[in-house]
């Protein structure tokens, strides 16, 4: 997938559990570890502002487009 979540980087750099941040967002702690896995098919735009809030971040800090490009051989 081309979108890489880089949720568990920005919570390290915070020193901020998982938990934590679940209980400060009012989000079940299997919907967030669903997010951080890189398993969720969707945000809302409203938990991305509240994780942005809370861990005092960018949208681009948690989220990084890397496109799945085929190698071109000779």
């Amino acid at each position: 997938m081309p979108i890489i979540v880089n949720l568990d980087v920005m919570l390290a750099k915070r020193k901020m559990q998982l938990t934590e941040l679940s209980d400060r967002m009012g989000i079940t702690l299997s919907n967030l570890s669903i997010l951080k896995t890189g398993k969720a098919k969707a945000i809302r735009f409203s938990s991305l502002e509240m994780i942005c809030d809370i861990l005092e971040c960018q949208p681009g800090d948690i989220l990084e487009y890397i496109p799945d490009r085929p190698d071109k051989k000779g």
